[in-house]
């Protein structure tokens, strides 16, 4: 099992040059995401979600406060972060078995140990007996689980994923989120969702963190403190839902519903007549 890191974002702020004139992307963002913790970050477009992977997994560097790993500066891309995006990002003319080695590229170990992770990964997945199969030979959802055995298997501390399902129909999509929740229990790691779903934001996360945009900032940080696996169709689950949509409407965030005591038959009453 890998080694379940903290993430630490301390006053971080974030801007690009746009003809010549500074553009503010990322404000004032600070954030601490425990061992082990499933964070989602939900938000329109434009309110620097991505950008804030990217910070996170290594891509730049050009920003204003701390970025920290179990206490330590993040400078530049490592094995003990790994990220998933929305299209699997797999190489065609690799099969699953290469593709998912890619990720041991650069890391410590021999072969034999590296393909035993490989194996393990593919298994962890649900994709043993496809080792051989290549990317035009996927579907869509199968593409995606390789993407992320290709990122879990050097065993990072931090999982980055970056709107993973949002290229996939509904069905396929809702049976990939209790995978990844699956495979997030049975590998013991942080994780972090950027998503614009609200329902997976919930569905996945233990906190949900709403952005606002113009420039990115925190709006709230949202506690899902529902039991796992968690069920869509209960009341609990549909009022924490509505509470984080409302963030993003003109209306006042609707008050968390209590559910109503358990309905009694007729044959449970007794009448006097």
């Amino acid at each position: 099992m890998a080694h379940a890191g903290t993430l630490e974002i301390k006053n971080l702020h974030k801007q690009y040059q746009v003809k010549g004139e500074p553009l503010p992307v990322l404000q004032d963002i600070s954030l601490t995401i425990r061992p082990g913790e499933f964070v989602s970050i939900v938000g329109t477009s434009g309110c620097g979600k991505s950008t804030l992977l990217r910070l996170v997994i290594g891509l730049e560097a050009d920003y204003k406060g701390e970025i920290l790993l179990d206490g330590k500066r993040i400078v530049g891309t490592s094995l003990d972060r790994g990220i998933v995006f929305q299209e699997h990002r797999l190489f065609p003319w690799l099969n699953v078995r290469q593709n998912v080695a890619i990720g041991l590229l650069n890391a410590p170990g021999s072969e034999s140990s590296k393909a035993k992770s490989v194996q393990e990964h593919i298994g962890l997945v649900g994709l043993a007996g496809f080792e051989t199969a290549y990317p035009h030979q996927l579907s869509g959802g199968m593409a995606q689980r390789v993407a992320i055995a290709r990122a879990l298997v050097n065993r990072p501390e931090v999982l980055l994923l970056d709107e993973p399902f949002g290229a996939l129909d509904a069905l396929t999509r809702g049976h990939l989120q209790a995978e990844l929740e699956r495979i997030w229990r049975a590998e013991g790691i942080t994780a972090i969702l950027v998503t614009h779903d609200v329902e997976e934001a919930v569905y996945l996360g233990d906190r949900i963190v709403v952005m606002q945009p113009r420039p990115g900032r925190i709006k709230r940080i949202v506690d899902v403190p529902l039991p796992r696996s968690r069920d869509r169709g209960t009341a609990e689950f549909a009022a924490i839902k509505e509470d984080v949509l409302s963030e993003f409407g003109d209306t006042p965030r609707p008050a968390l519903v209590v559910p109503a005591a358990p309905r009694r038959e007729l044959a449970d009453w007794h009448f006097s007549w």
